[in-house]
């Protein structure tokens, strides 16, 4: 039975993943390509594809240098017995050669405008039918490779020297964005923010030392699980054996590192490659996914407090443990992979929150994440095999083992609570509400506090060591811990009524599901009585407004939640407009809020100076209307939902995914900053941004 809900668990968590895979193919193909046939004498022709990048990206040339693995473009013409082609395809344009980071050779490429010509001679009329194979990238990422089908007529084939007239792009994936289409069922709405100056955002650089730093610190961290320290007998009797001198011990302790960091690090590549970049980090929002690792979180929880011991199928375990008595670097392979397979029901989490915060970027972030993670874990287990004989009495270390484990219990239930809280709040169930939420934490925080001082045991602590006086007695490091989880019960309960506690807001319910008066104290409306009517936030309002920051409350701004609303608004109150990106159950949006928006220089600025709309990506449970919902090229989906509809307006005409994002326009959509704003808590950064935009709109409405 156990073995069953185990195998359970683990389909419906890829079912999961499956499901938000589409969330990850937003990042769009912005080049535009067109087929021209130029004539030159008699039946003498150029064809030429034209290829115009958009800023930043660039395509390899047809002869790429670099190492051999970069991919150029090639180009089939569909045969036909008027058409014979002369030569192979040549190219023209800005041709740049340079050597890049971690490439050898030198690497030749365009950016800009491009042309491919192809000689020919054409003996009638008919209609060409080129194939383009290609994959243009930018400085951080490549998108797949591409095909698309480009056509043109031939109506001069041996009358007047004149051009052909251009055939436009065939592909079905081409969307008109400089025109989009009326809204109907099945097609996307009429933009209100025009892209015509939108370039595609820049990609911040996602911090690859800060994920190489955070996956190194969970892969150490992960050295204190109880599954990870099971596995330091089975080490050290493992390299003992094998071992027969300190040069073959550091050998194999080498092949052993190896192993551990391409297991984990290939698992975080693959992830990211087969269900994209962003695949986690929407799953991460996604309130079935959340439901589903709240139980996940507590039955961890409840296994390290004592009440049962969570382990994988036997058979599976010992079928690739058997492998790992084979000789050579076969059997070092197989025993990092036990390591793994036995590792895995306390690391699964831990891996987890590192791909979701790796997977914001491209697949690159995912692998420095990982490899971080595999190498904390391994450099440990490597001195394990380089000197087993020192680390014997560790197998023996008996109850403070015990002790990490109840600790991380109660931390695994605190964290299961964030789930389900993420989960109430997208689907608007009030559950778990504010004073409830910091309740628990502050009981869970006691507990720990006094489990580390003693005053309670559970089933599988040893008897409290004794001084030289024969009495019990708590050691300093524990005591300091208990003072921190004091400190923090404390610091956690003012919040009970009401405190904002700025430090923690992006953990804990927002502050308008606080039940003081009644739940919700609706700061948008209730700041918007001294607008004229025409121009006070109405649609939504009722829905929304509990999720509002702690600075709408208090410092009186107006959120709209609706873009025609703010377009509208921007028209009278004379004000550019800030889009607001964020998302429900996003833990950055919450800490911008309560960490920048509530900066007086900053609420000040967003009060007096803009039209603020904040856009939830994630709110689901707001079902368009029949005659507004249609399909998403972007996101590859129907658009149902008025999150769908946010997240294909920032995904389509600001090609980012990512909250917080803070775009900026005036009332006809045009831009008023060259970039939008992530999320970056530097206030003095963030105020000398509004500034700009401020002035920017000031020089275009005087």
């Amino acid at each position: 039975m156990i073995k069953t809900v185990k195998i359970l668990i683990f389909t419906l968590l890829l079912c999961l993943v499956a499901e938000q895979a589409t969330w990850a193919q937003i990042v769009k193909d912005n080049s535009e390509w067109t087929f021209e046939a130029k004539k030159k004498k008699d039946k003498e022709y150029e064809l030429i594809v034209h290829l115009k990048l958009p800023k930043g990206w660039h395509i390899y040339a047809l002869k790429p240098g670099g190492d051999g693995s970069l991919i150029a473009p090639a180009f089939t013409y569909k045969k036909d017995a008027k058409v014979t082609l002369t030569g192979s395809v040549s190219e023209k344009g800005k041709l740049i050669s340079e050597t890049l980071p971690g490439m050898d050779g030198v690497v030749n490429m365009y950016k800009g405008n491009v042309d491919y010509i192809q000689k020919a001679t054409i003996s009638g009329n008919t209609t060409l039918k080129v194939t383009c194979d290609y994959q243009i990238c930018d400085d951080n990422m490549c998108l797949p490779p591409t095909t698309k089908v480009l056509e043109a007529k031939i109506t001069d084939a041996g009358g007047a020297d004149t051009s052909a007239t251009r055939a436009s792009e065939a592909d079905t994936n081409k969307t008109a964005i400089a025109n989009p289409p009326t809204a109907t069922k099945d097609t996307a709405p009429k933009a209100t923010i025009s892209p015509a100056n939108t370039p595609p955002e820049a990609k911040k650089d996602n911090s690859l030392l800060g994920l190489f730093l955070a996956g190194l610190g969970a892969g150490l961290l992960a050295l204190l699980t109880p599954c990870i320290y099971s596995m330091v007998p089975i080490t050290v009797s493992f390299f003992t054996k094998r071992s027969k001198s300190r040069k073959e011990g550091i050998k194999n302790a080498i092949l052993y590192s190896l192993s551990i960091i391409i297991i984990f690090t290939l698992l975080g590549v693959l992830i990211t490659a087969i269900f994209g970049g962003t695949a986690l980090n929407s799953l991460s929002t996604d309130w079935r996914a959340n439901l589903f690792f709240f139980p996940l979180f507590c039955v961890f929880g409840v296994s390290f407090l004592g009440a049962f011991e969570i382990t994988l199928p036997s058979s599976l375990a010992n079928s690739v443990d058997s492998k790992a008595n084979t000789s050579g670097f076969g059997g070092i392979f197989f025993m990092a992979l036990t390591l793994t397979i036995v590792s895995f029901s306390c690391t699964g989490p831990i891996v987890g929150g590192i791909l979701v915060q790796a997977s914001q970027g491209n697949i690159l972030g995912p692998t420095v994440a990982m490899f971080g993670f595999s190498l904390g874990l391994a450099v440990p287990f490597s001195l394990l095999a380089v000197f087993p004989g020192l680390i014997n009495k560790m197998a023996t270390a008996g109850g403070w083992m015990n002790q990490v484990k109840v600790v991380l219990g109660f931390l695994e239930l605190a964290f299961a609570l964030k789930f389900f809280s993420n989960a109430d709040l997208v689907q608007g169930w009030r559950l778990l509400d504010r004073e409830v939420f910091i309740a628990i934490w502050v009981v869970l925080s006691l507990m720990v506090g006094f489990y580390l001082l003693g005053k309670f045991k559970l089933k599988h602590d040893d008897a409290p060591p004794q001084n030289d006086y024969g009495q019990e007695y708590v050691s300093i490091f524990k005591l300091i811990l208990s003072i921190i989880f004091f400190s923090f019960a404390v610091y956690l309960l003012p919040g009970m009524w009401g405190a904002p506690l700025n430090g923690m807001s992006q953990f804990i319910p927002p502050m308008a599901t606080f039940d003081q008066f009644g739940g919700g104290t609706g700061g948008a409306s209730a700041h918007s009585n001294n607008l004229p009517d025409d121009v006070k936030p109405k649609k939504y309002v009722d829905v929304l407004k509990i999720y509002e920051p702690p600075v709408v409350v208090n410092e009186g701004l107006v959120v709209y939640y609706d873009l025609d609303e703010a377009i509208a608004a921007s028209i009278k109150l004379k004000k550019p407009i800030m889009l607001d990106f964020t998302g429900i159950a996003c833990v950055n949006c919450r800490k911008m809020e309560s960490q920048v928006w509530s900066k007086p220089e900053v609420s000040k600025r967003l009060k007096n100076d803009f039209v603020v709309v904040s856009l939830y990506c994630d709110m689901n449970r707001i079902t368009l209307p029949e005659s507004e919902q249609y399909f998403s090229k972007a996101l590859n989906q129907k658009i149902l939902t008025l999150g769908n509809k946010y997240a294909d307006i920032q995904a389509t005409r600001f090609n980012t995914n990512a909250q917080p994002y803070y775009f900026y326009i005036d009332e006809k959509g045009n831009k008023l900053a060259e970039n939008g704003y992530g999320y970056d808590p530097d206030v003095d950064k963030f105020v000398k941004h509004l500034d700009g935009v401020k002035a920017n709109y000031a020089k275009t409405h005087p």
